[in-house]
């Protein structure tokens, strides 16, 4: 591991305990590890996988699939979100992530994770014990809902 790679996991945020997950959240990482196999990086070679759990407890998984035109690469954890979504799921509940040593969800995950829900993410990486934060403590001021202004809600606030 780099000494970068170890600064980056020793600033992961752990809750206790996070060794004795529950059978479900078991399956959760598997799943997210098997995903990482999966992907598509031939330019970073930083591969991850996802996994994401729904409240009627399914598991929706996803991969990093890079392209060469670096803008269009989408992260593991939002092709596991958009995946369960596309099937109807809109509450979900856990993500677990899996990459290398200091894995951490990037700023456009933690926010597409908030708007459906997700309250936990495990991270995963080989060697390691998995690291499971609320996303709160990744994501401490998400743009909610409430943020957004359309133009209907303005005319009504205006009086129109």
């Amino acid at each position: 591991m780099t000494r970068a790679a170890r600064v980056r996991a020793s600033r992961t945020p752990r809750v206790s305990g996070a060794a004795r997950l529950s059978p479900a959240l078991r399956r959760l990482v598997r799943a997210a590890v098997a995903a990482r196999r999966r992907a598509y990086a031939p330019y970073s070679r930083f591969t991850v996988g996802a996994a994401v759990l729904a409240a009627g407890g399914k598991i929706y998984t996803g991969c990093n699939v890079e392209d060469a035109s670096y803008g269009l690469t989408v992260c593991a954890e939002r092709v596991a979100i958009h995946t369960a979504v596309a099937t109807g799921r809109r509450r979900l509940r856990v993500v677990a992530v899996a990459g290398a040593p200091g894995i951490t969800p990037c700023g456009a995950c933690r926010q597409v994770m908030d708007e459906f829900g997700v309250a936990t993410v495990i991270l995963v990486s080989p060697g390691t014990e998995p690291a499971v934060v609320a996303l709160r403590e990744l994501l401490p001021r998400p743009y909610t809902r409430r943020a957004v202004r359309t133009p209907a809600r303005e005319a009504r606030r205006a009086g129109l």
